[in-house]
């Protein structure tokens, strides 16, 4: 019975993750989060006693772990690899959906729901990113710097992406970066 509880959670996480990434938050109904997930109408108060908010966290935290590990395994051997690596896997999930999923967090931040969370949890992404950068050669502001750019530069070709339905903005920008992370562990050589 527990794994059938903790089964429908996530199952009703996953479909949050994309409902809010479709529709964003407003626009995401509980009732349509139960329809996706096929989880029973009353496990959501039982999962999350807080309702859609503390659904809602879950599924921007779970979102920020996600992304948190794929900069941490991500089979990158210098930054310039690590850039590529973050925006193609975003890219990919973006081309995947048929442009209709964009970030997790961001509606959650563009609608002013839930407080800091969308500030903390980019934070976090960043700080991940920097401190990976920072481990394949970058001194710590060039990391730090680097990092705050393309986790802003991927938000920025997510949503010009879905706009355009076109993965070019993708291209462009993983370009643009990829030449400042090359710039950047040249500058860290000297």
């Amino acid at each position: 019975m527990a794994g059938r509880r903790s089964d429908a959670k996530q199952k009703m996480v996953v479909a949050a993750r994309r409902l809010i990434r479709e529709r964003g938050y407003h626009a995401t109904a509980l009732s349509d989060v139960l329809e996706l997930s096929e989880a029973p109408r009353g496990s959501v108060y039982f999962h999350f006693p807080g309702g859609k908010s503390e659904l809602a966290v879950e599924a921007a935290e779970q979102h920020t772990r996600e992304q948190i590990d794929h900069i941490e395994q991500a089979e990158a051997s210098s930054p310039a690899g690590l850039v590529r690596s973050y925006l193609d896997q975003a890219r990919e999930r973006l081309v995947a959906s048929d442009y209709r999923e964009g970030c997790t967090i961001a509606p959650i931040v563009i609608e002013g729901e839930l407080g800091d969370l969308g500030g903390r949890l980019f934070t976090m992404i960043i700080e991940a990113m920097a401190a990976r950068l920072e481990a394949l050669g970058l001194d710590g502001d060039a990391a730090g710097r680097l990092a705050e750019a393309v986790v802003t530069g991927a938000q920025g070709a997510l949503v010009t992406s879905r706009a355009l339905r076109s993965p070019t903005p993708f291209d462009s920008v993983r370009a643009a970066l990829e030449n400042l992370a090359v710039s950047a562990e040249a500058d860290a050589r000297r």
